[in-house]
């Protein structure tokens, strides 16, 4: 069995706690890749961190950050979250607890009986380009927010209008997306439990509420009048589209893969006040 771990990046305690678990995993004949940057730390060879997609389990330190960027380079392999974080929807394990559930899923794993949780991931297409998946959330918006910047846009969901006017943006959310940017935006909280999407129109003129679709329902976004338009995915990755276009937001695999024991959602919803 082969175990990737991804640190989060200049946080010492996630090293410390990333060179422990390889120590106990290599006493168990497990084989350990870790990225690059933690690596480098422990003063040993890593691997990038999208060549995580090679193991057959992703164990991921730090906060809900730290999740996401695993979780690009992990692909469809199940990722365990331990939470060096203050909230940790996505990282059940705390870190006293990390080795042992660690072992826990590599005996699981040799035995045939982990088990894990999906969660969709989204992404965005427009004129032959597509984006990297997003496991929170995809923004189209315009280059520049608030007075004086924004765009124009007409909402559709498969096909149909929802909504149309002028607003710094709108956002596409999963479920596990609903806890991050959307929330700011005042956006519905989803629980994890619930299959759909949540698409929330960001400071509109005249805007409607936020709506919850099928998860497998067609999202479009036609920017009609701005500068230029932007596409985020997951606060990181983006892209500028010519103005008009049409930007489509829908699931795609693979789905975000969760190992290892699940959050409290009402816990963790008690550590956003």
């Amino acid at each position: 069995m082969d175990v990737g771990i991804v640190a989060q990046r200049g946080n010492g305690r996630a090293a410390y706690l990333a060179g422990a678990l390889r120590e106990r995993l290599r006493e168990a004949d497990v084989t350990v890749s870790i990225d690059e940057a933690t690596a480098e730390a422990l003063d040993e060879s890593g691997v990038p961190p999208d060549e995580m997609d090679a193991v057959d389990l992703v164990v991921s330190i730090g906060g809900d950050g730290t999740f996401l960027f695993a979780a690009r380079g992990a692909g469809g392999v199940p990722i365990l979250g331990v939470n060096l974080g203050e909230v940790g929807f996505l990282n059940a394990v705390p870190p006293e607890e990390a080795v042992d559930a660690v072992l826990a899923e590599v005996e699981a794993f040799r035995e045939g009986r982990m088990q894990v949780r999906e969660s969709p991931r989204l992404a965005a297409a427009c004129e032959g380009w597509r984006s990297e998946p997003a496991a929170n959330e995809i923004v189209v918006q315009g280059r520049r927010r608030g007075r004086g910047g924004g765009v124009g846009y007409e909402l559709r969901v498969d096909g149909s209008l929802y909504s149309s006017g002028h607003a710094d943006g709108v956002l596409v959310s999963t479920p596990t997306g609903s806890t991050a940017y959307n929330l700011s935006e005042d956006g519905p909280l989803v629980h994890p439990d619930v299959d759909g999407l949540v698409i929330n129109e960001m400071c509109a003129d005249e805007g409607m509420p936020p709506l919850v679709v099928a998860p497998d329902a067609t999202v479009s976004v036609t920017l009609t009048d701005a500068e230029e338009g932007v596409v985020i995915t997951d606060g990181r990755g983006q892209r500028s589209v010519d103005v008009p276009a049409e930007v489509t937001v829908s699931t795609t695999e693979p789905p975000v893969r969760l190992a290892g024991p699940a959050a409290d959602f009402f816990e963790a919803l008690g550590k956003l006040e």
